[in-house]
Protein backbone atom coordinates (compact mmCIF):
# COMPACT_ATOMS: atom_id res chain seq x y z
CA UNK A 1 0.00 0.00 0.00
CA UNK A 2 3.04 2.38 0.36
CA UNK A 3 4.71 2.10 -2.65
CA UNK A 4 2.05 1.07 -4.77
CA UNK A 5 1.52 4.55 -5.94
CA UNK A 6 5.35 4.37 -8.27
CA UNK A 7 3.44 2.37 -10.56
CA UNK A 8 1.47 4.20 -13.19
CA UNK A 9 -2.40 3.78 -13.17
CA UNK A 10 -4.79 4.53 -16.17
CA UNK A 11 -4.88 8.09 -14.68
CA UNK A 12 -1.30 9.09 -15.08
CA UNK A 13 -0.63 7.36 -18.33
CA UNK A 14 -2.62 9.90 -20.67
CA UNK A 15 -0.39 12.63 -19.28
CA UNK A 16 3.06 10.44 -19.78
CA UNK A 17 2.22 9.51 -23.27
CA UNK A 18 0.97 13.28 -24.18
CA UNK A 19 4.43 14.25 -22.70
CA UNK A 20 6.66 11.62 -24.37
CA UNK A 21 4.69 12.14 -27.99
CA UNK A 22 5.29 16.02 -27.79
CA UNK A 23 8.87 16.43 -26.86
CA UNK A 24 10.67 13.21 -27.33
CA UNK A 25 9.68 12.02 -30.44
CA UNK A 26 10.85 14.20 -32.96
CA UNK A 27 9.74 13.68 -36.25
CA UNK A 28 8.46 9.99 -36.02
CA UNK A 29 5.52 9.36 -37.10
CA UNK A 30 3.29 6.30 -37.63
CA UNK A 31 4.05 2.36 -36.40
CA UNK A 32 7.61 4.42 -35.54
CA UNK A 33 6.57 6.61 -33.27
CA UNK A 34 4.14 3.77 -32.20
CA UNK A 35 7.26 2.08 -31.00
CA UNK A 36 9.46 4.93 -29.46
CA UNK A 37 6.67 5.98 -27.72
CA UNK A 38 6.54 2.36 -26.11
CA UNK A 39 10.05 2.42 -25.11
CA UNK A 40 9.96 5.38 -23.74
CA UNK A 41 6.69 4.41 -21.76
CA UNK A 42 8.40 1.33 -21.11
CA UNK A 43 11.44 3.08 -19.39
CA UNK A 44 9.41 5.07 -17.19
CA UNK A 45 7.15 2.27 -15.87
CA UNK A 46 10.59 0.17 -15.16
CA UNK A 47 11.65 3.31 -13.10
CA UNK A 48 8.38 3.17 -11.01
CA UNK A 49 9.41 -0.26 -10.68
CA UNK A 50 12.52 0.13 -9.46
CA UNK A 51 11.76 3.18 -6.84
CA UNK A 52 9.11 0.58 -5.81
CA UNK A 53 12.47 -1.67 -4.72
CA UNK A 54 14.17 1.22 -3.29
CA UNK A 55 11.57 2.52 -1.01
CA UNK A 56 11.03 -0.42 0.12
CA UNK A 57 14.25 -1.53 0.91
CA UNK A 58 14.59 1.95 2.55
CA UNK A 59 11.18 1.49 4.98
CA UNK A 60 12.51 -2.03 5.69
CA UNK A 61 15.63 -0.71 7.39
CA UNK A 62 13.43 2.44 8.65
CA UNK A 63 9.55 2.82 10.04
CA UNK A 64 9.18 -0.74 8.88
CA UNK A 65 12.14 -2.29 10.78
CA UNK A 66 11.68 -5.62 12.58
CA UNK A 67 8.11 -5.55 11.80
CA UNK A 68 7.60 -9.00 10.56
CA UNK A 69 5.48 -9.57 7.07
CA UNK A 70 4.02 -12.77 5.64
CA UNK A 71 1.96 -13.32 2.99
CA UNK A 72 -0.59 -16.36 2.60
CA UNK A 73 -2.56 -17.00 -0.71
CA UNK A 74 -6.04 -19.36 -0.14
CA UNK A 75 -6.71 -20.67 -3.51
CA UNK A 76 -10.49 -21.39 -3.60
CA UNK A 77 -12.38 -24.11 -5.99
CA UNK A 78 -12.23 -23.85 -9.33
CA UNK A 79 -15.70 -23.39 -10.07
CA UNK A 80 -16.99 -22.11 -14.17
CA UNK A 81 -17.83 -19.09 -13.97
CA UNK A 82 -21.22 -17.66 -14.69
CA UNK A 83 -21.06 -14.29 -17.14
CA UNK A 84 -24.22 -13.04 -15.48
CA UNK A 85 -23.26 -13.32 -11.76
CA UNK A 86 -20.00 -11.84 -12.70
CA UNK A 87 -21.26 -8.62 -14.86
CA UNK A 88 -23.25 -7.71 -11.72
CA UNK A 89 -20.77 -7.77 -9.09
CA UNK A 90 -18.33 -6.10 -11.60
CA UNK A 91 -20.92 -3.52 -11.73
CA UNK A 92 -22.39 -3.06 -8.15
CA UNK A 93 -18.90 -4.19 -5.99
CA UNK A 94 -16.15 -2.50 -8.43
CA UNK A 95 -17.69 0.13 -10.98
CA UNK A 96 -20.48 1.66 -9.24
CA UNK A 97 -17.98 1.56 -5.67
CA UNK A 98 -15.47 3.36 -7.23
CA UNK A 99 -17.94 6.01 -8.71
CA UNK A 100 -19.12 6.56 -5.91
CA UNK A 101 -15.65 7.37 -3.77
CA UNK A 102 -14.57 9.60 -6.78
CA UNK A 103 -17.41 11.56 -6.46
CA UNK A 104 -17.20 12.32 -2.84
CA UNK A 105 -14.14 14.37 -3.75
CA UNK A 106 -14.20 14.75 -7.74
CA UNK A 107 -17.38 16.98 -7.46
CA UNK A 108 -16.55 19.17 -4.14
CA UNK A 109 -12.74 19.89 -5.88
CA UNK A 110 -14.65 20.57 -9.53
CA UNK A 111 -16.20 23.66 -7.30
CA UNK A 112 -13.12 24.35 -6.70
CA UNK A 113 -11.08 24.55 -9.64
CA UNK A 114 -13.84 26.54 -10.80
CA UNK A 115 -14.38 29.11 -8.19
CA UNK A 116 -9.93 29.64 -8.13
CA UNK A 117 -10.29 29.99 -12.17
CA UNK A 118 -13.04 32.34 -12.08
CA UNK A 119 -12.76 34.72 -8.67
CA UNK A 120 -10.23 37.53 -9.48
CA UNK A 121 -8.19 39.09 -7.10
CA UNK A 122 -6.05 42.15 -8.45
CA UNK A 123 -6.61 41.62 -11.64
CA UNK A 124 -5.85 37.85 -11.60
CA UNK A 125 -7.25 35.08 -10.84
CA UNK A 126 -6.77 32.90 -7.75
CA UNK A 127 -5.78 30.27 -9.58
CA UNK A 128 -2.78 32.69 -11.19
CA UNK A 129 -2.21 33.78 -7.62
CA UNK A 130 -1.32 30.42 -6.32
CA UNK A 131 0.51 29.27 -9.26
CA UNK A 132 2.67 32.94 -8.67
CA UNK A 133 3.09 31.84 -5.05
CA UNK A 134 4.01 27.80 -5.95
CA UNK A 135 6.36 28.94 -8.61
CA UNK A 136 9.61 29.65 -6.90
CA UNK A 137 9.46 25.92 -5.26
CA UNK A 138 8.30 24.72 -8.31
CA UNK A 139 11.20 25.99 -10.58
CA UNK A 140 13.97 23.92 -8.25
CA UNK A 141 11.56 20.52 -9.34
CA UNK A 142 12.37 21.81 -12.89
CA UNK A 143 9.08 22.95 -13.42
CA UNK A 144 6.54 26.01 -13.20
CA UNK A 145 3.85 27.03 -10.49
CA UNK A 146 1.18 26.54 -13.15
CA UNK A 147 2.32 22.82 -13.21
CA UNK A 148 2.51 21.85 -9.47
CA UNK A 149 -0.97 23.77 -9.01
CA UNK A 150 -2.51 21.36 -11.66
CA UNK A 151 -1.06 18.62 -9.96
CA UNK A 152 -2.38 19.58 -6.37
CA UNK A 153 -5.93 20.26 -8.10
CA UNK A 154 -5.46 16.94 -10.02
CA UNK A 155 -5.65 15.22 -6.51
CA UNK A 156 -9.24 14.07 -7.40
CA UNK A 157 -8.24 12.27 -10.55
CA UNK A 158 -4.89 12.22 -12.50
CA UNK A 159 -6.58 12.60 -15.97
CA UNK A 160 -7.40 16.05 -14.98
CA UNK A 161 -4.00 17.32 -14.56
CA UNK A 162 -3.07 18.64 -18.03
CA UNK A 163 -6.60 19.86 -18.68
CA UNK A 164 -5.82 22.27 -15.74
CA UNK A 165 -2.18 23.87 -16.95
CA UNK A 166 -3.83 23.97 -20.44
CA UNK A 167 -6.69 25.88 -18.78
CA UNK A 168 -4.38 28.06 -16.29
CA UNK A 169 -1.80 28.78 -19.11
CA UNK A 170 -4.70 29.96 -21.42
CA UNK A 171 -6.33 32.18 -18.70
CA UNK A 172 -9.63 30.56 -19.41
CA UNK A 173 -12.24 29.69 -16.95
CA UNK A 174 -13.09 26.43 -17.68
CA UNK A 175 -11.42 22.84 -18.37
CA UNK A 176 -10.00 22.73 -22.22
CA UNK A 177 -8.87 20.03 -24.18
CA UNK A 178 -6.35 20.20 -27.28
CA UNK A 179 -6.10 17.33 -28.89
CA UNK A 180 -3.71 18.55 -31.39
CA UNK A 181 -0.68 18.00 -29.77
CA UNK A 182 1.14 19.93 -31.88
CA UNK A 183 -0.46 23.09 -30.86
CA UNK A 184 -0.48 21.87 -27.32
CA UNK A 185 3.29 21.51 -27.62
CA UNK A 186 3.44 24.94 -28.63
CA UNK A 187 1.43 26.54 -25.85
CA UNK A 188 3.83 24.69 -23.46
CA UNK A 189 6.99 25.90 -25.08
CA UNK A 190 5.37 29.40 -25.39
CA UNK A 191 5.11 29.10 -21.87
CA UNK A 192 8.77 28.31 -20.89
CA UNK A 193 8.85 24.35 -21.50
CA UNK A 194 12.03 22.62 -22.24
CA UNK A 195 12.84 19.15 -22.16
CA UNK A 196 14.21 19.62 -18.44
CA UNK A 197 10.22 20.63 -18.14
CA UNK A 198 9.19 17.94 -19.81
CA UNK A 199 11.71 15.25 -18.25
CA UNK A 200 10.39 16.84 -14.58
CA UNK A 201 6.92 16.56 -15.17
CA UNK A 202 6.96 12.41 -16.36
CA UNK A 203 8.97 11.94 -12.96
CA UNK A 204 6.90 14.19 -11.16
CA UNK A 205 3.81 12.48 -12.78
CA UNK A 206 5.30 9.06 -12.43
CA UNK A 207 6.26 9.72 -8.27
CA UNK A 208 3.40 12.13 -6.32
CA UNK A 209 0.82 11.27 -4.02
CA UNK A 210 -2.14 9.10 -5.16
CA UNK A 211 -5.29 9.94 -6.20
CA UNK A 212 -8.75 10.66 -4.22
CA UNK A 213 -9.62 7.02 -4.73
CA UNK A 214 -6.42 5.18 -4.10
CA UNK A 215 -6.28 7.20 -0.51
CA UNK A 216 -9.86 6.27 0.37
CA UNK A 217 -9.15 2.80 -0.52
CA UNK A 218 -6.37 2.86 1.47
CA UNK A 219 -8.04 4.15 4.34
CA UNK A 220 -10.73 1.37 3.98
CA UNK A 221 -8.43 -1.73 3.35
CA UNK A 222 -5.79 -0.42 6.28
CA UNK A 223 -8.17 1.46 8.62
CA UNK A 224 -5.63 3.86 9.31
CA UNK A 225 -5.10 6.96 8.34
CA UNK A 226 -1.75 7.05 9.59
CA UNK A 227 -1.11 4.43 7.12
CA UNK A 228 -3.24 6.84 4.86
CA UNK A 229 -0.98 9.55 5.27
CA UNK A 230 2.31 7.95 4.83
CA UNK A 231 1.29 6.10 1.61
CA UNK A 232 0.41 9.54 0.39
CA UNK A 233 4.11 10.44 1.74
CA UNK A 234 6.00 8.49 1.01
CA UNK A 235 5.72 8.47 -3.50
CA UNK A 236 5.32 12.77 -2.81
CA UNK A 237 8.58 13.04 -1.33
CA UNK A 238 10.36 10.73 -3.54
CA UNK A 239 8.87 12.89 -6.34
CA UNK A 240 10.19 15.75 -5.12
CA UNK A 241 13.64 14.29 -4.04
CA UNK A 242 14.18 13.03 -7.83
CA UNK A 243 13.18 15.96 -9.53
CA UNK A 244 15.54 18.34 -7.39
CA UNK A 245 18.62 16.19 -8.20
CA UNK A 246 17.65 15.59 -11.49
CA UNK A 247 17.38 19.65 -11.91
CA UNK A 248 20.22 20.46 -10.15
CA UNK A 249 22.07 18.04 -11.98
CA UNK A 250 21.15 19.08 -15.32
CA UNK A 251 21.94 23.03 -13.86
CA UNK A 252 25.16 22.27 -12.83
CA UNK A 253 26.52 19.99 -16.09
CA UNK A 254 24.80 23.43 -18.22
CA UNK A 255 22.83 21.06 -20.05
CA UNK A 256 19.81 23.00 -19.73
Amino acid sequence: MLTNAFVPCNGRFPGLIAVITMFFLGGASGFGASILSSIFLAMVIVLGVLMTFVSSRILSKTVLKGVPSSFTLELPPYRKPQIGKVIVRSIFDRTLFVLGRALVVAAPAGVLIWVMANLSAGGQSLLAWCAGFLDPFARLLGMDGVILMAFILGFPANEIVIPVMIMAYMAQGSLIDISDLTLLRELFVSNGWTWVTAVSVMLFFLMHWPCSTTCLTIKKESGSWKWTAAAFLVPTLAGITVCFLFHSAVWLLGLA
